[in-house]
């Protein structure tokens, strides 16, 4: 059996009668349904042998959702309440990486702060540079990733007005309350130097680079006087929906604070749909995040109208958010058997999951996360939903297979994905596609996998069977209590500030995990560990927007911290001068997902069976087959998931 077969039992889609045929719609170039092809068998099987739905827990998620506060409906502007309502997170942290500077050190952004669309190591200005973005040179002042293929330049700093600001002493990325931070000096009207400096913000964010030939509108609250001094701005929201915008407030020394906001804007009668933002690419960051929690039909074509502000299929937003355009599409709107395409996702090295992870580089979920949807993304473009109309189709992963083919630093890279769609099949009340993809760095492919997605409407997933048919399948701890465990408590390292090779913050997924030295499947030792599921917790407001699921790459993630806990308690760090986690290359890794964790499910339960443990001169390699329950429900099956620990001081 391969990881991606299908056991569960069988079911008529939405209560047709045995005899319904789907309709399978297949790319010419792709092999027949059969054992040798993995995702045609997840295919086959899930038409043949699911039968489940949403509805009873899709009324709880919206009860736990409305409690949260948060509201459906169309995006707010930010001259009401701004961005959607922010996730309590950890303050910004210290970071190796080459990210922007603030006050002269580096830091790593926080989990759902504003990734810019281009990046400056400028952090101060002089009045020549000033004068220099008043004309419109942008790139020339901040650097060549402000200028892309297809953008019309526009915009210019103090574009209605004199120049009043004379010099910017700070540009802080993260400065202030983690939004962003300006401080300069000005001669003239406060309100022009708020104004100027706001500007300057969004210049230096990059913002209208998603928008070809926009500029600047700006507003100011409060009561301007001429004077000179200090402006100090400190940026209070900044995003990309309905329209690029930043807010924020403005502090003098001798004037009245004020209140300013800048919203960049298309020229009167541009198309900003696919295709018509930028010239070239088909969709860019803009809409990306109208996908993510804006407005479909900006983000995919009128078509999609129906699906703003309701729960429909879309990206993850916030910091779960993982790719950024889409260069090329070779297929059409309709064409449901067949498209490929070429995406890119820029991976700043100032990213919270580099300053949180335990890994040398990249962490495990994020791989996932950015090729699963960037293969998905022009799936859901071609129409599979459109062809049930009014029905409310969510968006799950159902598994795959995928394989690091090199290890490569990603810190500060582009990574490119090349992807295809390779086969739809409609059913009453969803859809499923499959897709194949690989990514790549300067040209050079790093990764490949192939995956399945499912749209379900409520009726067709109301009842989960899992990945046992619905019977009760106990942990293997549960069928061996005699089995002696003992405790690596996981909270306790995590607190300790000098503990190296430990994720943190908001990768802190588990707290402890129980061990059967010689246990498991494969007599060669079982981890397990139990998280109670809190409806707060950050990634619910995040994956997806209207529809909170755990992401099932954070279930994959937090068995990789089970085991390298457990590589840690083992000692096998202990002979390394300079220990890393990485993530093997050559040895695929397969997942099959038949549930999901809601924010009321109580629990998530995970175990790993220790499958092989291959020592090497300064290099141990642990391979184990996992599996993830939700209560009373066996949901997650993982298989050969490797987890690498080198001495990056031993000599090759």
């Amino acid at each position: 059996m391969t990881a991606l077969e299908f056991d569960g039992i069988a079911f008529d889609p939405t209560g047709v009668g045995r005899d319904y045929a789907a309709t399978d719609v297949r790319s010419d170039g792709t092999e027949s349904a059969s054992a040798a092809n993995p995702i045609a068998e997840i295919r086959a099987g899930v038409v043949a042998a699911h039968r489940a739905a949403l509805s009873a827990q899709a009324a709880m998620q919206w009860a736990v959702w409305r409690r949260a506060g948060a509201r459906a409906g169309q995006p707010e502007l930010p001259d009401s309440t701004g961005v959607p309502r922010p996730v309590a997170m950890p303050p910004a942290l210290e970071n190796n990486g080459t990210g922007m500077t603030d006050g002269g050190r580096r830091v790593a952004a926080r989990e759902g702060a504003f990734k810019p669309l281009a990046r400056s190591e400028r952090t101060r200005l002089d009045r020549a540079a000033l004068a220099a973005l008043a004309r419109g040179e942008v790139a020339d002042v901040f650097g060549v990733s402000y200028r892309r293929a297809g953008v019309e330049s526009a915009v210019r700093l103090a574009a209605r007005g004199p120049l009043v600001l004379t010099e910017v002493t700070d540009v802080e990325l993260y400065g202030g309350a983690g939004n962003g931070r300006v401080v300069a000096y000005f001669d003239g009207d406060t309100a022009a130097a708020a104004t100027q400096a706001a500007e300057l913000f969004a210049l230096y964010t990059g913002m209208p680079l998603c928008l070809s030939g926009s500029t600047l509108s700006t507003g100011v609250v409060g009561a301007p006087v001429v004077t000179s001094g200090t402006v100090e701005l400190v940026v209070e929201a900044l995003d990309l929906v309905p329209r690029p915008f930043v807010r924020a407030r403005a502090e003098f020394r001798d004037a009245a604070a004020l209140e300013v906001t800048v919203m960049v804007v298309e020229a009167a009668g541009a198309d900003v749909g696919p295709g018509g933002a930028v010239r070239g690419p088909l969709l860019n960051e803009f809409h990306m995040a109208h996908l993510a929690r804006g407005d479909q039909g900006i983000a995919m074509g009128p078509e999609f109208d129906a699906y703003t502000g309701v729960r429909a299929t879309r990206l993850p937003t916030g910091g779960l958010l993982l790719v950024d355009r889409v260069l090329t599409f070779d297929g059409a709107r309709g064409q449901l058997d067949s498209a490929s395409y070429t995406t890119e996702y820029d991976s700043p090295a100032d990213s919270w999951y580099y300053a949180d992870t335990a890994n040398e580089s990249m962490p495990h979920f994020v791989y996932m996360e950015t090729s699963l949807q960037a293969a998905l993304l022009m799936g859901y473009y071609a129409g599979p939903t459109l062809t049930q109309p009014g029905t409310t189709l969510s968006l799950r992963n159902l598994g795959g297979t995928a394989t690091v083919l090199r290890q490569v630093d990603l810190r500060d890279r582009t990574i490119v994905q090349s992807s295809r769609l390779l086969s739809t099949t409609i059913l009453p009340g969803s859809s499923l596609q499959t897709f194949d993809y690989t990514l790549s760095v300067d040209g050079a492919p790093f990764y490949r996998g192939e995956t399945m997605f499912g749209y379900f409407s409520d009726e067709a997933l109301a009842n989960q069977t899992g990945l046992d048919a619905g019977r009760f399948a106990p942990t293997w701890l549960a069928r061996h209590p005699e089995a002696r465990t003992r405790v690596i408590d996981v909270a306790a390292r995590r607190a300790d500030p000098a503990a190296h090779l430990c994720a943190r913050r908001t990768l802190a997924l588990i707290d402890r995990v129980e061990v059967v030295d010689g246990g498991g499947e494969h007599g060669a030792g079982y981890l397990r560990s139990l998280r109670e599921i809190d409806p707060s917790d950050w990634f619910f407001a995040r994956h997806f927007h209207l529809d909170p699921v755990i992401p099932g790459s954070l279930g994959v993630e937090s068995v990789i911290h089970a085991v390298q806990e457990w590589m840690i308690d083992t000692g096998f760090a202990s002979d390394m001068a300079d220990p890393a986690f990485r993530i093997p290359a050559d040895i695929a890794f397969g997942w099959r997902y038949r549930g999901q964790f809601l924010p009321t499910d109580g629990t998530v339960e995970l175990e790993a069976h220790i499958k092989s443990v291959r020592r090497e001169p300064g290099r141990v390699t642990v391979t184990v087959d996992g599996s993830l329950w939700k209560p009373g429900l066996r949901i997650y099956e993982l298989v050969d998931l490797a987890i690498e620990l080198v001495d990056r001081k031993a000599r090759p």
